[in-house]
């Protein structure tokens, strides 16, 4: 069975790259620009991963994305990476505490990237 991973980033070009990139490796994708829409699709599809920019324009940011994931009782057992800029001595901990899974600084490597995606998803086709 596939996997699917929901890509919430309000950069075009990042966005386009992480979905090319994961669609490549044979992952379905789902993408969200903003924080309200990250929430309807994750209740819409419900996702084998969500990868959440923590900065998002709009009213919703990734931080309370998450939070609202978290408190859903159909999403909350769905894996949220953050993938942020924030890459100082503490922010890891600081999205953890928030209710993220994992954490991906920008700029992110290819094999970083993969690797986290396939540490919260094994590979694409497996059951």
């Amino acid at each position: 069975m596939q996997k699917s991973v929901l890509i919430v980033e309000d950069n075009f070009d990042t966005r386009k790259m992480f979905r090319d990139l994961l669609e490549v490796h044979g992952f379905q994708t789902y993408c969200a620009a903003n924080g309200s829409d990250a929430l309807s699709m994750a209740k819409e599809h419900r996702p084998d991963l969500i990868l959440m920019d923590v900065k998002l324009d709009g009213r919703v940011s990734g931080v309370d994305a998450v939070v609202e994931i978290r408190s859903d009782h159909r999403l909350k057992g769905i894996p949220v990476v953050a993938v942020t800029a924030f890459a100082m001595r503490g922010d890891e901990e600081r999205m953890i505490d928030a209710g993220f899974d994992g954490y991906l600084p920008k700029p992110v490597s290819i094999d970083d990237f993969l690797g986290k995606v396939e540490e919260f998803t094994g590979t694409p086709d497996e059951d």
